[in-house]
Protein backbone atom coordinates (compact mmCIF):
# COMPACT_ATOMS: atom_id res chain seq x y z
CA UNK A 1 0.00 0.00 0.00
CA UNK A 2 1.51 3.45 -1.09
CA UNK A 3 -0.26 6.83 -0.03
CA UNK A 4 -1.53 7.82 3.13
CA UNK A 5 -3.02 5.19 5.33
CA UNK A 6 -7.36 5.56 4.74
CA UNK A 7 -6.54 7.00 1.50
CA UNK A 8 -6.87 11.10 0.60
CA UNK A 9 -10.05 11.62 2.80
CA UNK A 10 -10.84 9.33 5.46
CA UNK A 11 -14.21 8.89 7.29
CA UNK A 12 -14.52 11.33 10.11
CA UNK A 13 -14.08 7.79 12.66
CA UNK A 14 -10.32 7.54 10.95
CA UNK A 15 -9.29 10.52 11.01
CA UNK A 16 -7.25 10.25 14.25
CA UNK A 17 -6.08 6.72 12.97
CA UNK A 18 -4.70 8.36 10.03
CA UNK A 19 -2.68 10.66 12.12
CA UNK A 20 -1.43 8.27 14.23
CA UNK A 21 -0.41 5.38 11.05
CA UNK A 22 1.43 8.98 9.49
CA UNK A 23 3.33 9.95 12.18
CA UNK A 24 4.37 6.19 12.71
CA UNK A 25 4.95 6.06 9.05
CA UNK A 26 7.42 8.83 9.46
CA UNK A 27 8.94 7.74 12.46
CA UNK A 28 9.98 4.41 10.87
CA UNK A 29 11.16 5.92 7.52
CA UNK A 30 13.20 8.46 9.47
CA UNK A 31 14.75 5.55 11.73
CA UNK A 32 15.20 3.53 8.64
CA UNK A 33 17.11 5.91 7.23
CA UNK A 34 19.10 7.18 9.96
CA UNK A 35 20.81 3.55 10.25
CA UNK A 36 21.36 2.99 6.57
CA UNK A 37 22.82 6.13 5.53
CA UNK A 38 26.26 6.22 7.00
CA UNK A 39 28.94 4.06 6.54
CA UNK A 40 29.09 0.81 8.51
CA UNK A 41 27.87 -2.55 9.09
CA UNK A 42 23.91 -1.35 8.27
CA UNK A 43 25.05 0.98 5.12
CA UNK A 44 22.61 0.33 2.29
CA UNK A 45 21.26 3.48 0.14
CA UNK A 46 18.91 1.86 -1.38
CA UNK A 47 16.71 0.91 1.59
CA UNK A 48 17.00 4.35 3.00
CA UNK A 49 15.86 5.86 -0.41
CA UNK A 50 12.74 3.37 0.01
CA UNK A 51 12.22 4.29 3.41
CA UNK A 52 12.10 8.10 2.46
CA UNK A 53 10.40 7.79 -0.39
CA UNK A 54 7.72 5.67 1.61
CA UNK A 55 7.17 8.21 4.13
CA UNK A 56 7.22 11.41 1.62
CA UNK A 57 4.25 8.93 0.37
CA UNK A 58 2.40 9.13 3.61
CA UNK A 59 3.08 12.87 3.92
CA UNK A 60 4.75 15.02 1.92
CA UNK A 61 5.40 17.67 4.33
CA UNK A 62 7.47 15.84 6.68
CA UNK A 63 10.81 17.75 6.46
CA UNK A 64 12.42 15.24 8.74
CA UNK A 65 12.17 13.11 5.95
CA UNK A 66 13.26 15.99 3.21
CA UNK A 67 16.69 15.84 5.45
CA UNK A 68 16.80 12.52 5.59
CA UNK A 69 16.86 12.70 1.78
CA UNK A 70 19.23 15.36 1.58
CA UNK A 71 21.85 13.26 3.77
CA UNK A 72 20.97 10.49 1.53
CA UNK A 73 22.05 12.46 -1.71
CA UNK A 74 25.28 14.02 -0.11
CA UNK A 75 26.27 9.94 0.93
CA UNK A 76 25.84 8.99 -2.89
CA UNK A 77 27.56 12.22 -4.09
CA UNK A 78 24.76 13.23 -6.33
CA UNK A 79 25.14 17.05 -6.31
CA UNK A 80 21.61 16.92 -8.72
CA UNK A 81 19.71 14.99 -6.28
CA UNK A 82 20.70 17.10 -3.67
CA UNK A 83 19.41 20.07 -5.23
CA UNK A 84 16.32 18.44 -5.68
CA UNK A 85 15.04 17.47 -2.28
CA UNK A 86 16.06 21.28 -1.11
CA UNK A 87 14.00 22.29 -4.08
CA UNK A 88 11.11 20.32 -3.06
CA UNK A 89 11.15 20.94 0.12
CA UNK A 90 11.22 24.48 -0.42
CA UNK A 91 7.73 24.60 -2.09
CA UNK A 92 6.54 22.49 -0.32
CA UNK A 93 6.98 25.07 2.74
CA UNK A 94 6.46 28.34 0.48
CA UNK A 95 2.97 26.36 -0.29
CA UNK A 96 2.41 25.77 3.16
CA UNK A 97 3.31 29.76 4.20
CA UNK A 98 5.72 28.38 6.78
CA UNK A 99 9.56 28.75 6.99
CA UNK A 100 12.27 26.58 6.49
CA UNK A 101 12.97 24.90 10.05
CA UNK A 102 16.80 25.75 11.50
CA UNK A 103 17.95 22.11 11.39
CA UNK A 104 17.16 22.16 7.64
CA UNK A 105 18.40 25.67 7.05
CA UNK A 106 21.62 24.53 8.85
CA UNK A 107 21.52 21.34 6.91
CA UNK A 108 21.25 23.03 3.45
CA UNK A 109 24.28 25.58 4.30
CA UNK A 110 26.65 22.16 5.37
CA UNK A 111 25.56 20.64 2.86
CA UNK A 112 26.48 23.19 -0.18
CA UNK A 113 29.07 24.82 1.89
CA UNK A 114 33.04 24.62 1.68
CA UNK A 115 32.99 21.46 4.32
CA UNK A 116 32.12 18.31 2.00
CA UNK A 117 29.25 16.27 3.94
CA UNK A 118 30.07 13.49 5.93
CA UNK A 119 27.49 11.43 8.41
CA UNK A 120 30.39 10.81 10.60
CA UNK A 121 30.89 14.69 11.32
CA UNK A 122 27.15 15.22 12.22
CA UNK A 123 26.87 12.27 14.37
CA UNK A 124 30.50 14.58 16.51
Amino acid sequence: MRGKPFGGRPLPWAEPYQQEMITRIIDVAHIVATYRIPPGPHHDLSAARQAVATGLDADETAELLYRDWMRLEAARGNRSGLHTAITRVQQINRALDVSLEIETEQLINDLLGKHPYTPEAEAL
